[in-house]
């Protein structure tokens, strides 16, 4: 019997192994068409899993830069990929061919967090319909509560000074900024979504915060990155829960906020704030099943400007402060600007910025040193395309690595040094270079720019209007590199914040 079992199990272990390698060299096909672009050797079935650093990817995918140059190919498992690197190649695949690579790869949490069908919100969404109203929605949305008016400028406004009088409780001792602003930025996406803020030690808000961060620690976004490249993997059940725990947690506490709403909303009353908004189309879109306006979407809307909007700006100004403790020089000049301009009794405005053109290029520096999503979100090809010569499939997953744009050697003075000046001419006019993209380009550039702007300047001006900040007494000097994971986040400071 055993001799039989034997003699089964070999032509069967066989013909797995067959069948495998030729699932594998279906993958491998697009590499060996004509001007694809160049990579490293893959290994079978994995493809150049091990050859790439997840708990760096920025820096690993600069080192095979050097290797293949701008355009170059990865073999994800069975995922074919093409890292874009460079302005010339970054602007002809996201402008030139912004419809072509406008969708997204498959995202494999949907379906294990148990949403419907279509239901993708707004960032990771395939480009289709259903992204195409969730777009135009958020982005009709966000001008109705205020970009280009005065209430969403208000809400920021009135935040900037709750998180000044957060800071002047430390009364010039040393403490950790992010959590603070974590809150205030939290609070300015609360106010668009949920038309309300929250006070700072409030349970529910500072669970809220919890599960956000949780979602872009390190040993999340490596685990993320995985998955992404092995999606079978989610059917281990302890490893799905690690990495999709924190999703459903924060999901759970945002349906709470929306049945809260649900029960105050009066729909003869103009919209509220964006859950209002959004609950009047899942109205109109009753009994039309091609709709995106769903319990679900909402959720995932919602989902999408509280973890992207959130981190993105927070961790821009911890990087602002981070950086003015270093360059002391610069912080004064920003602030004899500000008392120019300003001065200091009346509240920033959004009008100020046009005034203030030192400033603006201090925080257009902040943002490409800091280069704080260095990898973007991955685009994928819905066409064949060339990028500089090379032959692009359809169905290519395209890395975006945007930090070869903000740190060009061959566009920036300085590339690896803070140095506002790449933002002045030489009458200390603000100018912003093409080079400029921290938010991306084309079809999929981030639609909450606007509002990050706004926040970066009203928050980051109130704060210097308020305060002279410095490396706390006997501390040793915070470094300025980051650490990398989805974010680049600074490395843990602490500072003091002295009342002017």
């Amino acid at each position: 019997m055993g001799l039989m079992t034997g003699d089964l199990l070999a032509p069967l272990g066989l013909a797995v192994a067959i069948f495998l390698l030729l699932v594998d060299l279906m993958h491998r096909r697009p590499r060996w068409a004509a001007r694809y672009p160049p990579g490293p050797m893959s290994l079978p079935g994995l493809g150049n899993l091990l050859q790439v650093d997840f708990q760096d990817v920025p820096y690993c995918f600069s080192q095979l830069r050097r290797r293949f140059g701008d355009v170059y190919s990865l073999q994800l498992a069975w995922t074919p990929a093409v890292v874009l690197n460079g302005l010339e190649a970054v602007r002809e695949a996201l402008v030139k061919h912004n419809e072509d690579t406008a969708d997204r790869p498959p995202s494999p949490f949907y379906e294990h967090l148990g949403y419907r069908p279509h239901a993708e919100g707004v960032i990771l969404a395939r480009y289709g319909p259903a992204w195409r109203e969730q777009r135009r929605f958020s982005l009709s949305t966000l001008r109705f509560f205020g970009l280009g008016k005065k209430s969403l400028e208000l809400w920021v406004i009135e935040e900037a000074a709750c998180l000044c009088a957060a800071f002047a409780e430390h009364a010039a001792q040393p403490f950790s900024p992010n959590a603070l602003l974590n809150k205030a930025v939290g609070n300015v996406i609360a106010s668009l979504t949920y038309g309300r803020r929250f006070e700072y030690d409030d349970q529910r808000f500072l669970r809220l915060m919890e599960l956000v961060e949780k979602q872009h620690q390190p040993e999340s976004g490596y685990l993320m990155q995985v998955v992404m490249a092995l999606p079978v993997l989610l059917r281990i059940p302890w490893l799905a829960g690690k990495v999709i725990s924190a999703q459903k947690a924060f999901m759970a506490l945002l349906d709470e906020l929306v049945t809260e709403h649900r029960m105050t909303r009066d729909p003869a009353q103009p919209p509220r704030d964006l859950t209002d908004a959004f609950l009047a189309e899942v109205e109109k879109a009753k009994g039309n099943p091609e709709s995106s306006f769903n319990d679900d979407n909402l959720r995932l809307v919602v989902a999408d400007l509280f973890s992207a909007g959130m981190e993105t700006s927070s961790t821009t100004l911890a990087w602002a402060l981070l950086l003015m403790i270093l360059h002391p020089d610069v912080q004064r000049r920003v602030q004899q600007e500000i008392d120019e301009v300003i001065g200091q009794v009346r509240r920033p405005e959004m009008g100020d910025q046009a005034h203030m053109p030192y400033t603006t290029a201090v925080i257009h520096e902040v943002q490409r040193f800091a280069d704080i999503i260095p990898m973007g979100v991955p685009h994928m090809t819905s066409r064949d395309i060339e990028v500089k010569g090379f032959l692009i499939p359809k169905g290519t997953t395209l890395f975006i690595n945007l930090s070869s744009v903000l740190k060009d050697e061959a566009v920036w003075e300085k590339p690896f040094r803070f140095h506002p000046e790449h933002f002045l001419d030489s009458q200390g006019r603000f100018v912003k270079p093409e080079a400029f993209l921290p938010f991306s380009a084309g079809r999929r550039a981030c639609l909450g720019e606007p509002l990050a702007r706004m926040e970066l300047f009203l928050f980051f001006t109130c704060l210097l209007q308020r305060f002279s900040f410095s490396v706390p007494p006997g501390h040793p000097r915070p470094s300025d590199h980051g650490v990398c994971h989805f974010l680049v986040t600074p490395c843990p400071y602490q500072l003091c914040a002295v009342p002017r």
